[in-house]
């Protein structure tokens, strides 16, 4: 129905950034994390990550600022619950195979869930021992607005710490 949001990815990278999953909006549009309770720019924005509010439009800017975007999942859908096993099949090594070609200092998944299917075990959130070819590994809470297991102010204070680690 809609095309997959393309990969904003590239050797030399500072910090690749990986969704679970595109939702409806943001497929529609063609851009990441256009749903309208998602705080994904806002937070980039307030944390320090980035200099000015960007916009899901302007999503490729972030390539500017040494960042890429990517998903685990490339297929859309209305909720993480709509995905079945053979999403997580092909996506998986799909995703590494990315994540090893860009090689980036590090990276940063945007929700618990979506790491814990990338690294086939459970986790917490923050900083991550594991390591990733030759990345770093920090795991967010996820900024969408179906997330309510933490208050904004708390998803803000991940950004923050993920700005502090990134050094």
């Amino acid at each position: 129905m809609y095309p997959d949001l393309p990969d904003h990815l590239r050797p030399g990278l500072r910090l690749v950034f990986v969704g679970f999953n595109p939702g409806e909006r943001s497929a529609r549009i063609g851009h990441y994390y256009a749903g309208r309770g998602n705080q994904f720019w806002n937070f980039l924005y307030e944390s320090g990550l980035t200099p000015i509010r960007l916009t899901p439009e302007e999503d490729r800017c972030l390539l500017e600022y040494g960042f890429g975007l990517t998903d685990l999942v490339k297929r859309w859908s209305r909720s993480v619950g709509d995905l079945d096993r053979s999403d997580f099949y092909e996506g998986v090594p799909a995703l590494k195979a990315k994540l090893l070609r860009a090689s980036p200092e590090a990276i940063a998944f945007n929700g618990k869930t979506a790491y814990e299917k990338f690294q086939g075990r459970r986790a917490e959130l923050g900083a991550q021992r594991a390591r990733f070819g030759n990345s770093r590994i920090y795991v967010l809470p996820s900024t969408s607005g179906r997330n309510g297991s933490l208050s904004r102010s708390q998803k803000l204070r991940y950004f923050r710490n993920l700005q502090r680690w990134l050094g």
